[in-house]
């Protein structure tokens, strides 16, 4: 009796939580689907704590590579990044991902996209190796719009994704982690000490946190503790800063109980945090408009305002053009007018459940679901 064919992937991506989960999200599908010992699936990209804790957890294999990019912003230090990046990181990435790329043999290349995939993209056309691409955001990044004409099929999250050639787009959605869907308002309101006694608001920074809407909600919070419970993701880098602000502020004891403050949600925490909101208030990143949607919650977003191309905002306008979110850009945002943006929202809070209801119709949780079938498909087809 022979024995099943071994079926070699490597996937790769730009390292952020942005790149990783998805990733995570096709690996976990495709391990349903194709029995696990005949998947020998690798990850090749940038060093970074994210990829290593992530990757690590599903047994896939990491090999990192030299990285580099051209950045559209700052001074002569930048263009002193710029070149170095250019004359040394990006070849030696290149010279790297050959190597990999030779000893790997892979049968397929999924990337997410992002400069710290250039390398391994680049080198997977050279080798002739059948190259697949998921783009987050609702406009082509400038690494993907580069080698779109290397990719055999683009998936895309959003419907109108700007930059993409229409011929090779499929429309999927941004693959979310099936766990993330899997949580409890009862655990969560045993894990965050919930009072449920008023609506309870969620602020998410993304995985790194966000020093601005930290600011932003800090300004405001004894206001926004008198009427509501908050379930703060600050970053654990911003996590010491807070804790000492927030403790200076809030003088009444009965107030501070209304206030639960994290570092970092890990995924047994985010998916309570999801169940247990009524409203999320977070960053416009692809997975995030995603995970929310696919949990039926209403939101806030706040978009990046450094993000390349602009992507969050856009990624936030065609998310609440279905009227399941509110968009607060940060030029000139006060705290003042952010509480009673918030106060208007759930007064009454039917415009809550409305906006929850909604957002069923923009989620896709199959999406993982679907590249990875696409991708067994491909694998088997010649079996």
């Amino acid at each position: 009796m022979s024995k099943p064919k071994k079926h070699k992937i490597i996937f790769t991506g730009g390292g952020t939580g942005g790149h990783i989960f998805p990733l995570i999200a096709i690996i976990r599908e495709l391990k349903k689907i194709l029995p696990t010992e005949t998947l020998l699936l690798y990850y090749i990209g940038p060093q970074d704590t994210i990829s290593k804790e992530y990757m690590e957890k599903e047994g896939i294999e990491i090999r990192y590579i030299s990285t580099g990019k051209v950045r559209r912003y700052g001074g002569f230090k930048t263009r002193i990044q710029d070149f170095l990046d250019i004359v040394f990181r990006i070849p030696l990435g290149i010279i790297q991902s050959f190597l990999h790329i030779y000893i790997i043999s892979p049968d397929l290349i999924f990337s997410k996209g992002g400069y710290g995939s250039f390398p391994i993209v680049i080198m997977g056309r050279f080798f002739n190796i059948p190259l697949l691409l998921h783009e987050s955001d609702a406009v082509l990044g400038a690494t993907n719009k580069l080698l779109q004409k290397f990719f055999a099929e683009i998936f895309t999250s959003f419907p109108k994704t700007e930059g993409v050639e229409t011929e090779k787009m499929l429309v999927v959605g941004n693959p979310i982690r099936e766990e993330i869907l899997e949580g409890d308002k009862k655990k969560g309101a045993e894990l965050f000490k919930l009072k449920a006694e008023k609506p309870v608001i969620v602020i998410i920074g993304g995985s790194q946190g966000s020093e601005r809407i930290n600011d932003l909600f800090l300004s405001a919070l004894t206001g926004f503790l008198q009427d509501f419970e908050i379930i703060h993701q600050c970053g654990k880098n911003n996590y010491k800063a807070v804790f000492a602000e927030s403790n200076a502020v809030i003088n009444d004891e009965k107030l501070k109980e209304s206030y639960h403050l994290f570092d970092f949600f890990d995924e047994e925490k985010l998916k309570h945090a999801y169940k247990c909101a009524d409203l999320i208030v977070s960053r416009a990143g692809s997975g995030s408009i995603f995970e929310i949607a696919a949990n039926n919650k209403a939101a806030i977003f706040l978009p990046l305002t450094e993000s390349a191309q602009n992507h969050q905002l856009r990624n936030a306008y065609l998310y609440a053009s279905t009227k399941s979110a509110v968009v607060l850009e940060e030029t000139n945002l006060t705290s003042r007018f952010f509480l009673s943006k918030i106060k208007e929202l759930f007064s009454p809070i039917k415009q809550i459940r409305v906006m929850e209801e909604n957002s069923k119709y923009f989620a896709r949780p199959r999406a993982g679901g679907i590249i990875a079938a696409y991708i067994k498909e491909y694998l088997t087809r010649n079996e």
